[in-house]
């Protein structure tokens, strides 16, 4: 790294933030990667990556709202990166307190410079000097309570129309606003080589402030630092995972010298997690569609000491092909899903997902239980899990397996306080300060 690279990126924070938008816009990118690929390739002082990540995930959670306020003040088509530099600039405008507008209108006026010509400098300066004039138009006009939950938390309308379907417009109201703050960094101590209060006390000494998490006995809640640069991650003490993702691995209720199948483990948080469950006693067949992905989860169980993981690609539902009916213990269905409970980490799902989307999903889910449900020993145990909130992906999935296989049956569950009888469990993403989360434990009879 250059001092000239270095110095160049103190001044243009704005301009990566601009660039990171429109590569999720056109390339379909998660927002957390761009993000943490742009800060380690660039060695971004921690300044400059307090204000990438803000502008990011700010332009990104309140597009909607932000599209509202711009509407009034803009005249015929915009190339998309100057909508994305006034979104950007508005954000900062409403949101930022701490940036003088005019400051604001100043950089975007730069960017605009550098991107495009005069002509576009000049209206995007017009723009945004109007609105500094004349204030943005208020969510109050808004006459439908529906339309305006959906502009306010700038979720799409039919999502919005879905969650007060599915749960009611109280609970919808909490998910939206919720899914606009930021996710509280949580991490999974390892069992095998440590305990929490050690853990807390040793991140303590490297400015590191952690508490106890309030969903499992494995977890801490981090207040501030850096939890990747810790002498204590690198020697593979803890592993930086979200709560309500630590539940299925205990749901599955191994026991040392158990075999178990993780049938899409990447990137191998729950994978590591059962390993640690059994004491690193017995086996974990870690399976992953892409080959490339792999390599997370073997770097994952290297750095924090496991030996009793096994990797594999290939398409988990044609598995029967690899093993033999009823070879394991346990199987974990951790399956690909719309992810609508991790919006808070990737404001852009909320875009970018349709109900069909939601529809062939549940077709892969259904697909993958059906092949779990026959390499599951008699008396062994599937857990079925996603990061979803959407009931067509989740309860109806398992609906729809216990009329298929009434071999099996639903476990009880005593993971945290819920409701449902204990048959599965439902997190959504206000109640517990993590992500949204399914889990239910299908039970092989005898």
């Amino acid at each position: 790294m250059t001092h000239y690279k270095k110095k160049i990126w103190r001044g243009n924070v704005r301009d990566a933030a601009l660039s990171i938008l429109m590569d999720i816009e056109n390339e379909q990118a998660f927002s957390n990667l761009l993000l943490h690929k742009t800060i380690e390739l660039y060695d971004l002082p921690q300044k400059d990556r307090a204000l990438l990540t803000e502008l990011t995930y700010g332009t990104l959670q309140q597009q909607m709202t932000l599209d509202y306020y711009l509407a009034p003040f803009i005249r015929g088509k915009l190339q998309p990166w100057v909508r994305q530099l006034l979104r950007m600039s508005v954000y900062q405008i409403i949101y930022l307190s701490k940036i003088p507008p005019h400051a604001v209108v100043n950089e975007a006026v730069k960017i605009a410079n550098k991107r495009g010509h005069k002509g576009v400098s000049s209206m995007v300066n017009g723009i945004l000097r109007s609105i500094l004039r004349e204030g943005v138009p208020s969510l109050d006009e808004i006459g439908d309570p529906i339309t305006r939950l959906s502009i306010e938390t700038s979720h799409p309308e039919w999502l919005i129309r879905r969650w007060i379907e599915q749960y009611g417009m109280e609970e919808a109201t909490a998910i939206a606003v919720v899914n606009n703050l930021p996710p509280i960094t949580t991490a999974r101590i390892n069992s095998t080589k440590t305990n929490r209060g050690e853990v807390i006390g040793l991140l303590k000494k490297e400015d590191v402030q952690a508490t106890p998490g309030n969903m499992t006995a494995q977890s801490i809640q981090v207040q501030s630092g850096n939890l990747a640069s810790t002498e204590a991650y690198k020697q593979g003490l803890l592993t930086v995972q979200d709560e309500s993702s630590m539940l299925p691995a205990l749901a599955l209720e191994v026991e040392p010298g158990m075999k178990v199948l993780d049938m899409c483990a990447a990137p191998g948080g729950k994978t590591t997690q059962i390993a640690e469950c059994l004491k690193d006693d017995g086996e974990v067949q870690a399976h992953d569609l892409h080959p490339h992905k792999l390599r997370l989860i073997e770097q994952n169980a290297q750095r924090l000491g496991l030996t009793s993981i096994q990797t594999n690609s290939g398409d988990s539902r044609e598995l029967l092909k690899t093993y033999e009916p009823q070879s394991f213990d346990r199987v974990l269905v951790d399956a690909p899903c719309s992810g609508l409970g991790v919006i808070r980490r990737k404001p852009e799902i909320k875009y970018k997902k349709t109900i069909s989307d939601i529809e062939n999903l549940s077709v892969i889910q259904k697909d993958l239980l059906r092949v779990a449900s026959q390499l599951v020993k008699k008396g062994g145990r599937i857990v079925y899990s996603t990061c979803t909130i959407d009931k067509t992906e989740n309860e109806a999935v398992i609906e729809w397996f216990l009329q298929e296989n009434p071999d099996f049956e639903l476990a009880p569950l005593q993971l945290i306080d819920q409701t449902n009888d204990n048959k599965y469990l439902q997190i959504l993403p206000h109640q517990y300060e993590s992500d949204g989360f399914f889990v239910a434990a299908l039970q092989r009879n005898n």
